[in-house]
């Protein structure tokens, strides 16, 4: 390719950096992630900065240089490490730096070239927290805000393309120059303790790569080359076993390449019409479209849902692809629809892989899918049991399912697979979590811990398989309420703690290894020397639910098979031992096996295919287990978000007093079916009567006058009317009052497409910020989005799944999105909330609604003063677990410094 026609980039190989500087494992989110510069000014080489780390209290600039595949290594020798270590552990070696290089842009030759849209840079960025494009012109940053664009911090194998936009057009006659500034925490679980790979001191790698995205060629025909792309890596495509597909969900991963041509139309939005397999590939299958008219934002990835007809024929096993046509058009503007005639047609080819039907000895992991809710299509593995259903042979048993950990991909790695125990009657179930890395060990990261969105796949995968095999393996199937056995290790071992402790009634028995017992605190946060102990109180609410140890309660009566090895040095074995002793603290008497290997570090071949781990699922496999053992059951029910938890013995809390605090039930059943109830912080508590017995029931010494069996549930709520301990029994409850979620991250719990409202499909900073949450969303839980404007969904309140808003305060929509939440916040040129007004210029605000008020969707208002209030917003997207953003949050230009205590208020 002859450069000259084209614009070129060169970026600098040598890296300026500042560093090391303490940082929380959380505060990077809060913080500017160029801290401590300041980037309205001039960056000056020759100044120190305060840092706690260095010997003098003060670091300065150094050098640091890339390789030719951009790979860039950063350490700081000169830091006395072990010193502090020696008083704060591993953990002290946790650090942030940031960096700063240049890029060149050089115009085309060709002065055609010159007349179409800015270059877009294509970037990717492995292991960098956040990087910004700046002006080389440090005199105009004055009045510049930087983009920060989230790098691909875990190098997650399915990252889409990251397209980043230049701050300034660059010039058509000359050279134009550029900066590049980067923040680089070391992450102690990402990089590792140094001793690992023989080191005395951290080292940082990161790779950080730049190329020039072109503008794709749009040619006359429909056949021609569109600016809608496969992106295979984004497929989710079910294995075939008898010539047809095991599962019905099919999903093409999708790459919209299009410019924005301008700043002032929609061009470079696409519209996906339809999908369907040509007739002239002599195929009996064919596809039905779930959604259609999908539009994609320039730079969006999408995945496009599509399920395989019932009753379609057998695709013999020489055929290893499936051609399918789509057809797109553009979009032209906010008011109208494109023409017929511009529609275009690409064919892509989806790979598919036989396998052969499953025996008692032999088998292959099966790709299974779903699509959870309307248009996020899902991929998980199943391994098989070894017999079917047979009268008098035996039924199936509960599901194993099996939680990996982080980093581990379960479709391009068979070692998870292979490392689990197969069995003869129940089957194996491996969900993705939505991705490789749910997070990483021990740190508050990016990605849900199996908690959230994680946890929902979990359990949906298990009635996926369930209605799968009702189609077409009927001799295998379990009960669609089954319960489970939750298995994992190291971040799955933490997950299989999480689920079966917050849904206790969902789960058979545990085996839990090399799980951490909780995120662990860090080395002194820099934002714990500014802020309000109040306010910290209320922003560390938004921890609460991840506490695995503040819900062990609720496994008192659970089998639990615990393992550690004895020399881990990844996840300490003193987690799982105070797991232990917190459950036995609960129940001395608990059905809990601790194993220790002794010498064996984080992982080993044996650590769940061992006759130790067979024989406990073997004993809570036998007919005659769990049946009761006493005439009088008593167990403590803890809860911190009702509607993150599941019921424990029928009881179910489904609002609390005092949201972010915990809510306990304390239940004790005798002989005679009676059942004697505690409440502590709870307003509202229902119980399943298929689940228990009750013929007298008291709850906080008063006697409930309660309905029969025949009702199936008993709801009973605070008659606050007469007394605030005084409680009645309902025939029914309707949660028609704003109960607090307790922490943003609620936003990602959906089942669905999650909805971004912005004030225009122009470009905006609205817009960048939404594609930039798009783009996080598919990166780190592979959950899609879709943008509108807010006139478009001013009618549809009712619809759909979660939603953001970004802008929009004015709009009618708004105003009437608020009024039927029955929201406190309102806007006057200024958002309010109980007359309280938020007008700092700097600030930026998220506060979580209800879509309506009787419905479970949210919406999350990212909402600022300016365009910096914004990127303060947008970093505070929940993204990662462990970002201290409960229901409504405010920030300020302080929060740049002094991390979390530049909240205004919180709540």
């Amino acid at each position: 390719m002859d450069g000259t026609r084209e614009w070129r980039i060169e970026m600098s190989q040598e890296w300026d950096v500042l560093g090391p500087f303490p940082i929380h494992a959380r505060e990077q989110h809060f913080l500017s992630p160029a801290f401590p510069l300041d980037l309205s000014k001039n960056i000056d080489l020759t100044r120190t900065y305060s840092s706690a780390y260095a010997d003098g209290g003060y670091v300065s600039w150094s050098k640091a240089s890339s390789d030719e595949q951009g790979g860039l290594k950063v350490s700081h020798p000169s830091i006395r490490w072990e010193q502090l270590r020696a008083t704060e552990g591993w953990a002290a070696l946790q650090h942030h730096n940031v960096l700063r290089t240049y890029l060149t842009v050089y115009p085309p030759d060709s002065k055609q070239e010159r007349t179409v849209a800015d270059p877009r840079l294509r970037i990717e960025c492995l292991q960098g927290a956040y990087f910004s494009i700046l002006p080389g012109d440090e005199t105009i940053w004055t009045t510049h805000v930087p983009e920060w664009h989230m790098g691909n911090v875990y190098a997650l194998e399915r990252a889409p393309v990251q397209f980043v936009s230049l701050p300034m057009s660059p010039s058509r006659a000359k050279k134009t120059l550029y900066q590049v500034v980067l923040c680089a925490p070391y992450e102690i679980r990402l990089f590792g303790d140094p001793r690992s790979y023989n080191s005395e001191h951290p080292i940082l790698s990161i790779n950080f790569t730049i190329s020039i995205d072109t503008l794709p060629l749009l040619g006359t025909s429909p056949y021609l080359a569109t600016p809608i792309l496969h992106a295979p890596a984004h497929d989710v495509i079910p294995d075939f076993i008898y010539g047809r597909p095991f599962s019905s969900t099919l999903g093409i991963g999708l790459r919209n390449v299009d410019f924005f041509r301008n700043t002032t139309s929609t061009s470079g939005w696409w519209t996906v019409v339809s999908a369907a397999i040509p007739p002239c590939a002599g195929l009996e299958l064919s596809l039905c479209n779930l959604v259609t008219a999908i539009r994609l934002a320039p730079t969006q990835t999408h995945v496009l849902t599509l399920e395989f007809q019932p009753g379609s024929g057998l695709i013999p096993t020489n055929i290893t692809e499936l051609p399918v046509d789509i057809t797109i058009s553009p979009f032209h503007d906010e008011s109208a629809c494109s023409d017929v005639d511009e529609q275009r047609i690409f064919r892509v080819n989806i790979p598919i892989r036989h396998i052969s039907m499953w025996t008692s000895i032999s088998y292959t992991a099966i790709r299974a899918t779903y699509n959870l809710g309307f248009s996020n299509p899902t991929i998980f593995l199943v391994l098989p049991p070894r017999y079917p259903n047979e009268e008098g042979e035996g039924e199936l048993k509960e599901p194993i399912l099996a939680l990996h950990g982080a980093g581990v991909d379960i479709i391009d790695q068979t070692f998870w697979a292979d490392s689990l125990p197969r069995q003869d009657r129940a089957w194996v179930i491996i969900p993705s979590g939505r991705t490789s890395w749910v997070t990483h060990i021990s740190v508050p990261t990016l990605g849900l811990d199996w908690h959230g969105p994680s946890a929902i796949d979990a359990f949906a995968a298990v009635t996926a398989l369930h209605d799968i095999l009702c189609t077409g393996f009927v001799d295998w199937v379990y009960p669609r309420d089954t319960k489970l056995i939750v298995m994992g290790h190291s971040n799955g071992g933490q997950g299989a703690w999480y689920i079966a402790s917050r849904w206790p009634d969902k789960v058979k028995a545990v085996v839990a290894a090399a799980g951490y017992i909780k995120s662990q605190a860090y080395p002194s946060d820099r934002f714990s020397h500014f802020i309000d102990p109040a306010l910290r109180a209320i922003l560390e609410t938004s921890l609460l639910p991840d506490d695995n140890d503040l819900f062990l309660s609720n496994l008192a009566h659970t089998p639990v098979l615990a393992i550690h090895g004895g020399s881990d040095d990844n996840v300490p074995p003193w987690h799982t031992r105070e797991a232990v002793s917190v459950l036995r603290e609960w129940n001395p008497d608990a059905d809990i096996m601790y194993h220790e290997e002794p010498g064996q570090p984080h992982w080993w071949l044996e650590v769940l295919q061992s006759s130790r781990v067979q024989a406990f699922l073997d004993r809570v496999y036998c007919s005659s287990y769990g049946a009761s053992k006493t005439k009088c059951r008593k167990f403590t029910l803890t809860v911190a978000v009702p509607a993150e938890s599941g019921s424990m013995g029928g009881w179910r809390v489904h609002a609390l007093k005092v949201p972010g605090r915990l809510g306990r039930l304390e239940v004790c059943e005798d002989d005679e079916g009676g059942v004697n109830v505690k409440a502590s912080n709870i307003s509202v508590v229902s119980l399943d009567l298929s689940k228990a017995s009750v013929s007298r029931l008291v709850i906080d010494n008063q006697s409930i006058a309660h309905v029969s069996a025949e009702a199936g549930t008993i709801w009973l709520e605070q008659d606050i009317n007469r007394n605030p301990t005084s409680w009645k029994a309902v025939d029914s409850y309707v949660d028609n009052f704003q109960q607090p979620y307790g922490r943003a991250q609620a936003i990602l719990n959906t089942d669905g497409i999650i909805d971004i409202v912005i004030p225009s499909l122009y470009h905006s900073s609205e817009l960048s910020a939404a594609l930039r949450i798009m783009h996080n969303l598919r990166t780190y839980h592979l959950l899609d989005a879709r943008i509108f404007f807010a006139h478009e969904v001013g009618s549809s309140l009712t619809c759909g799944g979660n939603m953001v808003i970004i802008g929009c305060a004015d709009s009618l929509f708004v105003k009437d999105l608020l009024r039927c939440s029955q929201s406190d916040w309102h806007y006057e040129g200024a958002w309010v909330l109980n007359d309280k007004k938020f007008d700092n210029p700097t600030s930026g605000l998220l506060f979580l609604v209800k879509r309506t008020s009787n419905t479970a969707n949210t919406v999350l208002f990212l909402q600022s003063s300016d365009p910096g209030g914004l990127e303060r917003a947008l970093r505070l997207f929940p993204i990662r677990t462990g970002v201290l953003v409960p229901d409504w949050l405010v920030v300020d230009g302080r929060a740049d410094r002094t991390g979390a205590s530049g909240a205004e208020a919180a709540g």
